[in-house]
């Protein structure tokens, strides 16, 4: 009866259910691997097999997978006020209580938050807020945006348009105007044969110059970066990067947004990244961890100077004319402000301190693998990049998916993880995640990465 009932239900997800950023063809063709229940920082497949989820789901399960605490949080919002509204002046009180608490943790100051129910979400919100601030302040043409190429910044029409990789926008006709993209900081893949780190960054930093310049100062509005990138192949800034790049912002008036999607909520050790390097936003955009995923949310926080426009606009129109049904939902809220606390009372900043320096040293061990040109990573992230020649620095043929054949393999031994562009192997791991499985993870990563270097060796 079991076997039939999942050969039911994967019969029934093919049949009716389009996957996101998935292989479609594949998945007619072999179906879905379907997930059941969670415990800690594992998960339990439809067969009963335990694996640990090495990466946080979609790098945001926080707090893993059966955290009383959360649940119990949604229980008693949905049992007291299941949902209401915050249009027309209206508001509710988990709403309120978690935007105090963003505001007061900020990592410098700011002044408003405005709920979303997505990191895309939060991102094409950015948009809309720089040019209608710039629009409020008279400054019609100061509408474009610079991106990254390499950078993820989401899925929507605004937000795919500032993510600059290819896959994304591919007979999606993005990016849309007014979107811009500048190097991808990857000193492993783009550095000179001649060059430091610093002498990479100030290269880059001077491209970007060079490139508000030719597009015309009085034109550029903004410039969004991610304090690593993330879905872009886990890759840290090189040595000095920001700190060129910042001073070019304020010099022609642009306004800096950190995605903190992937990096907030400790993942680096700090509660955000923008802590870790040394950031001066205008703009935060936040999602993912901060419900431990537990439910869809959200925000960006905002400068009082963007505010004050904000303002300026209502003065103007009446309305301050956007926003969604389910901004600040009550339920995802309350989630959220519970995620907060739990943050706070178990300590969790300082866990990720304590436990990083043995996963970076674990995931920089893995550099020596013959597979293996660059290993990296920050706090509780990281990835390795397979190469075909560690001397050259040369990709495998993208025709063999070497590193989704590697994600497969890690998957036969129980680890989940996730392939992104060149080959590359992303760890993101809950952050609750103690040394002794820290290791086990590894383990298991360094036998996928053997069962990779044998599969190579018999083509």
């Amino acid at each position: 009866m079991r076997n039939q009932r999942l050969n039911s239900l994967h019969a029934r997800d093919v049949a009716y259910h389009v996957h996101p950023s998935t292989d479609l063809a594949q998945l007619a063709e072999k179906g879905p691997h379907v997930f059941h229940r969670g415990e800690g920082i594992h998960v339990f497949d439809d067969e009963g097999k335990r694996y640990i989820e090495g990466m946080s789901g979609l790098w945001c399960a926080s707090l893993g997978f059966s955290e009383r605490r959360l649940v119990e949080a949604a229980r008693i919002q949905l049992e007291t006020l299941p949902f209401y509204h915050n249009f027309a002046c209206k508001a509710v009180e988990p709403a309120i209580e978690l935007a105090e608490r963003l505001i007061e943790s900020s990592p410098l100051p700011m002044s408003k938050v405005f709920f979303t129910n997505s990191g895309s979400e939060a991102n094409d919100t950015q948009v809309k807020l720089v040019w209608y601030y710039n629009n409020i302040l008279g400054r019609p043409e100061k509408k474009k945006i610079i991106s990254r190429r390499g950078a993820y910044h989401g899925i929507t029409v605004a937000s795919g348009s500032l993510t600059g990789l290819q896959a994304n926008h591919r007979d999606f006709d993005l990016p849309i105007a007014r979107f811009l993209h500048t190097d991808c900081p990857h000193f492993y893949h783009y550095g000179q044969e001649s060059e430091t780190e610093e002498q990479f960054a100030a290269r880059l930093a001077g491209n970007l110059e060079k490139l508000i310049l030719a597009e015309g100062p009085d034109t550029v509005a903004a410039f969004i970066a991610e304090p690593f990138l993330g879905a872009g192949g886990v890759i840290p800034p090189p040595q000095g990067y920001f700190e060129k790049i910042q001073p070019i912002l304020r010099r022609y008036d642009i306004l800096f947004i950190v995605d903190e999607v992937i990096s907030g909520f400790y993942r680096t050790g700090n509660m955000f990244g923008t802590e870790t390097f040394a950031l001066q936003p205008d703009l935060i955009t936040l999602a993912k961890a901060m419900s431990a995923a537990y439910q869809p949310i959200g925000a960006v926080m905002m400068s009082e100077r963007i505010y004050a426009a904000l303002a300026e606009g209502s003065r103007k129109h009446g309305i301050f004319a956007t926003g969604f049904t389910y901004s600040g939902h009550p339920v995802p809220a309350a989630v959220a402000l519970a995620t907060l606390k739990i943050y706070d009372s178990d300590r969790i900043g300082e866990h990720v301190q304590a436990v990083a320096p043995r996963f970076q040293r674990r995931l920089h061990a893995l550099a020596g693998h013959p597979l293996v040109g660059e290993a990296r990573g920050t706090g509780l992230i990281g990835a390795v990049e397979l190469v075909r020649d560690k001397r050259t620095r040369q990709n495998f043929d993208p025709t063999l998916k070497l590193g989704a054949w590697a994600a497969n393999k890690a998957l036969e031994h129980g680890l989940i993880v996730r392939a992104l562009a060149n080959d590359t192997i992303a760890l993101c791991p809950p952050l609750i995640i103690d040394q002794a499985q820290i290791d086990e993870m590894f383990d298991r990563l360094a036998r996928a990465l053997d069962d990779t270097q044998r599969h190579l060796d018999a083509l």
